[in-house]
């Protein structure tokens, strides 16, 4: 009889093979937001923060940063590799990194960072 173990693996293994051949999530929008455990000598955290927004904007994908998140639009497996090297920059000057991410998988809509909020603009009468 196979172990409780065993049994999660071949599930695991099976839901794997089924994403693979299942259609890839582009485009997305992700918000995230990064942060080191610790700041500078009075406690501020902009300059680890500074570098994970450069990492974002030298990738050449759609973005923005506000005072909460930084915003990301692009094909899953490029905007994911973006957060990736933008956590690992603030890694390297933390012994531990805070990251929430929230995501928006709309297929077949692109240019949605600035469409949503010109939808809402327009519905305000702006």
């Amino acid at each position: 009889m196979p172990s409780h173990h065993h049994a999660v693996r071949q599930a695991l293994i099976c839901s794997t093979a089924t994403a693979s051949r299942a259609r890839t999530i582009e485009p997305v929008i992700v918000a995230f937001s990064i942060s080191p455990t610790g700041g500078d000598e009075t406690g501020s955290v902009s300059a680890a923060v500074a570098e994970a927004v450069r990492v974002v904007r030298a990738s050449g994908l759609p973005n923005e940063t506000n005072a909460m998140f930084t915003n990301i639009e692009g094909e899953w497996d490029e905007v994911m590799a973006v957060v990736k090297q933008a956590v690992e920059v603030v890694a390297a000057v933390s012994p531990r990194v805070s990251l929430v991410l929230k995501a928006d998988i709309r297929p077949g809509y692109t240019g949605q960072l600035t469409a949503k909020v010109e939808r809402i603009e327009q519905a305000l009468g702006g």
